[in-house]
């Protein structure tokens, strides 16, 4: 997701991070698939009536159904399979009122380059655990109702996802139907938030749970922010645990701080106990991309400078590519506005995915839609991961 309103006032003075050279050395790319922009769910229902006008990059506006695009999250469902969830559709609650909240199920084949959508399942609420109004009358979720950014695959089945409408947990049975109601961070609203009551936000828009990583051992849930919450440190994230047993939050946090305070966290998953594999990026795209980074953050803050500790693993703008793969030069650079996807394939060997931002970011192609893309990397060195990281 892209974009944010910025906060009146209530924040410190900037930290600036310094991890801009990696431990071990360069990164290669292994593999390499994409998906065309204009892929839609066959049979669905047209959106994108309040886009904007069009054409968008190439793109006519309204669109014919519903875009497989923006992916948010990914799942490895090991056997060669994924699960991506799409975010909120067109980039704010305002447009994306017929944006049909979904999960898709996809197969990249990095010998083709080619991405098989195979199906997915949407969003609901049949059940009534949302106890605010929604867009639609069948209880279908929209870009309108929650702005989807993260998810994880709990020991049970179940998914659990991140919004940054709230922020809000959100609990959902293996087929995308609502458990319970939308768990709140307490203390902490955006400007989206159904219950501030004309109250004061103190987290932009679009700066919620972009990233959650779920513990090695199954119990905890780790969200990130991708923004700082008002009167925190310029550039520094909240991760805050959350108890799967108990159903609440346990007060407990880290702090994840950015290498400038403009960049943001794309996605987050867990290595081992107290190591998470973090997606940093800045918020340009194409040439004018500066920083798209893997960085392995460590909760045991061994400086004690209060925060985790990092080091950098990937750069996604000078990754090797000695194969030539997906047709580009021997140095090839992952140049998307936002990527928002990191799963790990092999203990040194990630999975990473772009949001295309469909039909608004172009950063492979100036003037055209970015298409959704799969990569493989493998990394200089072993991550010497927890084996129950790859559940």
């Amino acid at each position: 997701m892209f974009g944010a309103l910025a906060l009146a006032a209530g924040l410190a003075t900037p930290a600036v991070a310094d991890s801009s050279h990696t431990a071990h050395g360069r990164a290669t790319l292994t593999g390499f698939a994409s998906l065309p922009a204009q892929t839609y769910v066959p049979g669905s229902l047209p959106s994108g009536a309040l886009a904007g006008p069009g054409p968008v990059n190439g793109v006519p506006v309204p669109f014919p159904g519903q875009p497989v695009q923006g992916f948010s999250g990914v799942i490895d469902n090991h056997d060669g399979t994924y699960n991506v969830l799409s975010d909120n559709g067109y980039g704010n609650k305002a447009n994306s009122a017929d944006f049909l909240l979904r999960v898709h199920h996809i197969k990249p084949d990095t010998r083709t380059g080619k991405v098989k959508v195979l199906g997915g399942f949407n969003l609901s609420d049949p059940d009534h655990k949302v106890p605010f109004a929604l867009t639609r009358s069948d209880r279908v979720l929209t870009g309108s109702d929650f702005d989807v950014e993260s998810i994880v695959r709990a020991f049970d089945g179940t998914y659990w996802i991140g919004d940054e409408f709230g922020p809000f947990l959100l609990h959902f049975s293996r087929t995308g139907k609502l458990l319970q109601a939308p768990i709140p961070l307490e203390g902490v609203k955006a400007p989206e938030n159904p219950y501030l009551n004309g109250g004061q936000p103190n987290l932009n828009s679009s700066k919620g749970y972009e990233g959650m990583a779920r513990g090695i051992d199954g119990h905890y849930l780790y969200p990130l922010l991708e923004g700082t919450v008002a009167g925190d440190t310029p550039g520094d994230l909240r991760m805050n645990q959350f108890d799967l047993r108990k159903g609440r939050y346990t007060g407990k946090r880290f702090i994840y701080r950015l290498e400038a305070p403009g960049n943001s966290i794309g996605d987050a998953i867990s290595i081992d106990d107290h190591r998470f594999l973090i997606i940093e990026r800045d918020n340009e795209q194409g040439d004018a991309a500066k920083l798209k980074r893997l960085y392995v953050a460590d909760t045991r803050d061994r400086d004690h400078d209060g925060v985790m500790d990092k080091t950098l693993v990937a750069d996604l703008l000078d990754l090797a590519n000695p194969k030539g793969l997906g047709g580009f030069g021997k140095t090839f650079r992952f140049p998307f506005q936002t990527i928002e996807d990191v799963t790990l394939l092999d203990d040194q060997t990630v999975a990473v995915l772009n949001d295309n931002n469909f039909p608004f970011s172009s950063g492979r192609t100036p003037g055209q839609a970015d298409n959704d893309e799969f990569i493989t990397v493998r990394l200089s060195q072993r991550l010497h991961a927890d084996r129950r990281a790859f559940l």
